[in-house]
């Protein structure tokens, strides 16, 4: 059982995807489109992510669209960690359709400060999040990780997915900063990462798997298999790779396709019921 622990669906008309330099993946991307995708790159099932929209809205569309899709076994779903009435929206969209897959919070972290989780609202949030027994899902910049390593230590009881190993700089050659700050968010035995998204963090055009490999290397030392899983990033990765070729380029890295890595991490982690 292969699972892919991070894509995303969504529509032409997303604020973010105006910028010219996505033209390439601006438009509508369906659930026939991910079933294609799956079909070539080989994958059972997935969990499907926020993707940047920001509203409920969007969360409530993705928990009707897994319920309907066997393929998507949770969702991920946006929300406010700032929102003082968090546990009620947590509650309103399990009550909905589709309210079992709700997996995990993801607020767009990286678009603020690099203290951001320090904040005592969000570090309230993230508290709601673990208390509704939900993972509390991280997309942050190198520079923030030092602030992930410190809201994980603070909520121990707290499960955290690492996004895009933490989106390292690997087109500007930023290897040896990303590993001090990502080996003291890897110490915390509660945060889990995934290998997704370094291909657009690599040069889109010329990428190849070696440019990856001491991040990837990097993440297998210090999280090991049991903490680390695969994400395609798809349709994002799109300006940069297909979704086979992400699989393909992580599976040469790691030696093949270990199973914690490409399915039993992520079952655990979100607590997946696959049938």
């Amino acid at each position: 059982m292969i699972v892919d622990a991070h894509h995303h669906l969504w529509t032409a008309d997303y604020p973010w995807l105006q910028d010219p330099a996505l033209e390439a993946i601006r438009r509508d991307y369906t659930v026939a489109d991910l079933r294609d995708s799956l079909r070539a790159a080989a994958v059972d099932r997935t969990v499907l992510i926020e993707a940047g929209r920001c509203d409920a809205a969007e969360t409530t569309a993705f928990l009707r669209i897994a319920q309907e899709t066997p393929e998507i076994a949770g969702v991920v779903g946006w929300a406010d960690l700032t929102d003082s009435d968090l546990a009620a929206t947590i509650e309103r969209h399990r009550a909905g359709t589709g309210g079992h897959l709700l997996a995990g919070i993801r607020d767009q972290v990286q678009a603020s400060a690099d203290d951001h989780l320090d904040r005592p609202d969000v570090r309230t949030g993230l508290r709601a999040v673990a208390s509704a027994g939900l993972v509390n899902e991280l997309v942050v910049r190198t520079s923030q990780l030092p602030s992930v390593a410190r809201a994980a230590a603070a909520l121990p009881g707290s499960t955290f997915v690492l996004d895009h190993l933490g989106k390292p700089p690997i087109a500007a050659g930023g290897f040896e900063e990303w590993r001090k700050q990502i080996t003291a968010v890897a110490a915390r035995p509660n945060v889990v990462a995934k290998l997704s998204g370094l291909v657009t963090e690599a040069d889109w055009a010329v990428w190849t798997p070696q440019d990856l490999r001491p991040y990837v290397e990097t993440a297998a030392e210090l999280f090991g298999a049991d903490r680390l899983m695969f994400g395609s990033d798809w349709p994002v990765c799109e300006v940069a790779a297909t979704y086979t070729q992400v699989k393909e380029a992580l599976s040469e890295l790691l030696g093949g396709l270990p199973p914690d890595v490409f399915g039993g991490t992520a079952i655990h982690t979100y607590h997946l019921e696959l049938m």
